[in-house]
């Protein structure tokens, strides 16, 4: 037994790359991997009391391309910190499950969750009973009573209380709150203690969960997962992969008060920030929480400030949970080909807490991962920010993204649907008669962006613009109030405006000039495009002779699937759809004075045998 424990040892540090088909742990060996990544093509094997102890920032990755075949009664131990607020709720999702020697991802429970004593030894965190409240970091104890998770459901009280039961399958996110107290404690020596009073940590240990897991979608529902892998989740590979669109390509994130010390529902302040990924490449956009009051049964009471919080989102670290709006019935599937590695601390991943900084970890370090697309870190997103500050007691802030892929449309993983609607009063962007708290578009200096303005009740409303990133500094950026046909510039001032009750859907809009410029819209109107699908082509029709100076078509992810260029200005065009596949398209002219001319189009290809 011996033998094969320095086996496993000398093959760690003598395999430069750390890359493996499969690993087989024999009882009692174990593996200590520290500031690395492990690469196991296939599956891992863990027999009893063996382990595989994953540190410094260390992850596991596999290549598994279907379901886990991991096996075995021994674990693998990697830490994760959480907030030290006995108050306010984390969103977790573990990367293991229960230790099985039967193939396959296993079901989680806190019961799991440990405390360090050593780089190798733990103990198992106590189970706090329902009355005791605040769970507590020396010894670590955890209150089971605000264990609780949220699978495709419709209102507030469709929360599942778990408790300490194993009741969480590959994928389901949970709630816990945090610990109070401190734990000075340095496992690892690198002078790092379990909680300095700024993080808690916490040992998870069982099977690592591996392959695809699936969540099951309803439209209009809320779903509570997370990354399901001990290793960072590419978000944006997860919400824009083309077999995930249930999940409209967008993720939100718990965020609560930290000043408010309470554990009575009426006095939580808490609400839930955006992200949208953009694009694959891009770094996306995160959109910080309006945080809201309660009332004991769940309803919104009254409003107060913007979080504030930027946080980046792009890779999900081990454990972190979020939640899918989904906008359509079906499923969602994580896949081992969302996994990189990228170490927490790095510039494009954030836990949901104050990170405690590993020693290990420079600020230098980069990507590493099996993606070797390094522009997936150099591809910030071109937005500005609106912040509007209602009735002078909260702010609700909205993002712009500049992109090229985007359309005047709804695009997928750009623009982000308002998931709560509840608040009193309200702005938010108006996009095919839907609320959204990000919208992307194609920059056009002649484009007015609506907005939505919900009044119940009389309130003045303050509007400005505090960041613009990526864009034309020079760039003027007005409001434009339909009521009285003025602009008024927010880029270097702010509008001030009381607005009696009702909801204002074509009074309010973002302007980048103060004058009318581009095509007329009765002539961009009599441009007519559509999908002929009974001969597989797809048409326009030109009676201004516009000149045109190229023609691109997008499928549902923003990808280019047909081009043309300089295509004069004739009165009619045709292009051949036979080869592409059934589902929604963006058809776009650019006009010679750059005039863009967008339309959705369904191809089917019904005419074809």
């Amino acid at each position: 037994m011996r033998a094969i424990k320095k086996i496993v040892l000398l093959f760690l540090v003598f395999c430069g790359t750390k890359s493996v088909s499969q690993i087989y742990f024999s009882p009692d060996a174990y593996m200590y991997v520290k500031n690395e990544v492990l690469y196991a093509k296939q599956d891992i094997n863990l027999a009893v009391n063996s382990n595989l102890y994953l540190r410094n920032n260390s992850q596991l990755v596999q290549g598994t391309t279907s379901v886990s075949t991991n096996t075995g009664l021994g674990k693998l131990s990697v830490y994760q910190e959480g907030t030290t607020d006995s108050y306010e709720y984390n969103y977790w999702c573990s990367p293991v499950g229960t230790p099985s020697s039967a193939s396959g991802n296993e079901n989680f429970g806190i019961k799991l969750l440990n405390r360090p004593t050593t780089s190798t030894a733990a103990t198992p965190a106590a189970m706090l009973p329902w009355g005791t409240q605040n769970g507590t970091a020396n010894p670590l104890g955890i209150s089971t009573r605000w264990i609780y998770k949220l699978v495709n459901a419709n209102n507030y009280s469709q929360w599942i209380h778990v408790g300490e039961t194993n009741g969480l399958a590959a994928g389901e996110g949970f709630t816990m709150k945090g610990t109070s107290g401190t734990d000075a404690l340095n496992p690892e020596g690198t002078g790092v203690t379990n909680n300095p009073g700024a993080a808690q940590r916490y040992d998870f240990r069982g099977k690592p969960n591996d392959g695809n897991i699936t969540i099951t979608l309803g439209a209009s529902n809320s779903t509570l997962t997370g990354n399901p892998y001990p290793s960072a989740l590419h978000l944006n590979a997860f919400l824009l992969d083309g077999s995930n669109t249930a999940t409209g390509g967008v993720a939100y994130f718990w965020e609560q008060d930290k000043t408010v010390n309470s554990h009575f529902l009426a006095a939580y302040k808490g609400g839930y920030g955006t992200f949208s990924p953009v694009s694959d490449a891009s770094n996306g956009l995160y959109v910080p929480a309006t945080f809201n009051t309660y009332n004991g049964d769940g309803t919104v009471n009254h409003t107060g400030v913007s979080s504030g919080l930027a946080i980046e989102r792009k890779y999900a670290p081990i454990g972190q949970g979020f939640v899918i709006f989904a906008t359509a019935n079906g499923t969602a599937t994580f896949k081992n080909s969302h996994r990189v590695l990228y170490k927490e601390g790095g510039g494009l991943t954030q836990f949901q807490k104050i990170s405690i900084k590993d020693p290990d970890v420079k600020d230098t370090d980069k990507k590493e991962s099996n993606k070797t697309d390094e522009e997936e870190e150099s591809n910030p997103v071109s937005y500005l920010r609106l912040n509007t500050i209602i009735d002078n007691a909260f702010t609700r802030q909205l993002a712009l993204a500049l992109v090229p892929e985007a359309t005047d449309g709804v695009d997928y993983g750009i623009d982000a649907l308002n998931m709560d609607g509840s608040l009193p009063n309200d702005v938010t962007f108006w996009l095919e008669g839907g609320s959204y708290t990000i919208q992307g578009v194609n920059f056009e200096v002649s484009k007015k962006i609506p907005l939505m303005v919900k009044v119940t009740t009389e309130a003045t409303f303050k509007f400005y613009i505090p960041e613009i990133k990526n864009f034309d500094q020079s760039q003027p950026i007005y409001l434009y109030d339909n009521l009285d046909k003025t602009y008024h510039d927010i880029k270097n001032g702010f509008y001030q405006v009381t607005i009696a009750p009702g909801t204002y859907s074509d009074r309010f809009k973002i302007a980048f000039t103060s004058e009318s410029l581009g095509t007329p819209d009765n002539v961009a109107k009599q441009f007519i495009i559509y999908e002929d699908n009974s001969n597989s082509v797809l048409k326009a029709s030109n009676p201004n002779n516009l000149t045109i100076q190229s023609f691109k078509l997008y499928d549902i992810l923003g990808k280019v699937v047909l081009s043309k260029k300089a295509l004069g200005n004739d009165s009619d065009y045709a292009f051949s759809t036979s080869g592409l596949s059934y589902g929604i398209y963006i058809a776009e002219f650019l006009t010679n004075d750059n005039q863009k001319l967008t339309q959705k189009v369904f191809i089917s290809n019904s005419g074809k045998n």
